[in-house]
């Protein structure tokens, strides 16, 4: 099989990981930045050109889409939905969880907890908005954020006006959520492979941070969580429609809460943390999605 990943950086260590565990199943395997392709859109067949030149034919691809080039990332991706080759997570499912607001939607239309947030434009309502959270503290967050980037905590109802007022003069997007204070800077991100759990890990936040993520010098273990938390896991992957993905939970009172899906989940810390190859489970899973799509061609060449 002749994979190819998407990603900005083949030296990442979760990109660098997928590759390893694919050449050790004896497969092909290319890593390219989506930025080097160029979308050619004509009457016929759709195609992506790569340094001028039509790239090598792939089985599957793996895309690694940063949230700094969504957009294009996304319609490269497209492109390659266009030209009937197998992903794993496609364009839509991708974007759907990207935009942490519509994300929460499907969560909730689906039936899972997720903290009450609220969307607004405008300073008109703004302490109605943040009684319905809970008032202050409440967590302000940019709808595109990564990586507890673009994530506030606001102490009071004043600094709650003064960060959405600034964000709106700056045209951003935020939305004001529910600060789920039993979780004291914890939570609980799962990967869901192929609508299997393959890990999971708690992480705890440093001493006076909020947020819990690795990347802001968070911590984390290896975690055995109830059937209830990982089958909140799978619903809510499935809800977004991904074959890959790290769903960051809250560990509430009334039991988990579902914080966000990230499509690229990172592999570094919790590979560390709990000893699983989750590389390796992604290949597996590539592996089953190529046998599938071989099959279903076969079944279309077939004679009538």
């Amino acid at each position: 099989m002749r994979m190819l990943i998407l990603s900005r950086n083949a030296s990442l260590y979760s990109t660098s990981r997928i590759v390893l565990a694919a050449r050790a199943r004896g497969h092909a395997v290319d890593v390219v930045d989506p930025l080097e392709f160029q979308i050619v859109v004509a009457r016929g067949k759709p195609t992506l050109t790569l340094g001028g030149a039509r790239p090598p034919k792939v089985d599957v691809v793996v895309p690694r889409i940063g949230a700094s080039i969504t957009s294009y990332g996304l319609a490269v991706v497209r492109q390659f939905e266009l030209m009937g080759v197998p992903l794993l997570n496609g364009a839509s499912s991708i974007a759907r969880s990207r935009d942490k607001l519509r994300a929460l939607q499907l969560l909730a239309s689906e039936g899972l907890d997720v903290p009450t947030t609220v969307c607004a434009r405008s300073p008109a309502g703004l302490d109605r908005a943040l009684k319905l959270v809970g008032g202050a503290p409440a967590i302000v967050k940019l709808q595109q954020g990564t990586q507890g980037i673009g994530t506030m905590i606001a102490d009071t109802t004043q600094a709650a006006h003064a960060l959405l007022e600034t964000f709106w003069a700056m045209g951003q997007d935020i939305v004001l959520q529910e600060y789920v204070r039993e979780s004291k800077g914890r939570d609980v991100r799962i990967i869901v492979v192929g609508g299997r759990v393959i890990a999971a890990m708690r992480r705890v936040a440093k001493r006076g941070e909020f947020r819990a993520n690795l990347h802001r010098g968070g911590t984390a273990a290896s975690v055995k969580l109830s059937p209830r938390y990982l089958e909140s896991a799978r619903r809510a992957v499935a809800a977004m429609g991904l074959e890959v993905a790290g769903v960051d939970v809250l560990e509430g009172k009334r039991g988990p809460r579902i914080l966000e899906i990230n499509s690229s989940p990172g592999l570094e810390g919790i590979e560390r943390a709990t000893g699983v190859d989750v590389a390796g489970a992604i290949i597996d899973h590539a592996e089953r999605v190529e046998a599938s799509a071989r099959r279903r061609a076969r079944r279309g060449a077939s004679p009538a």
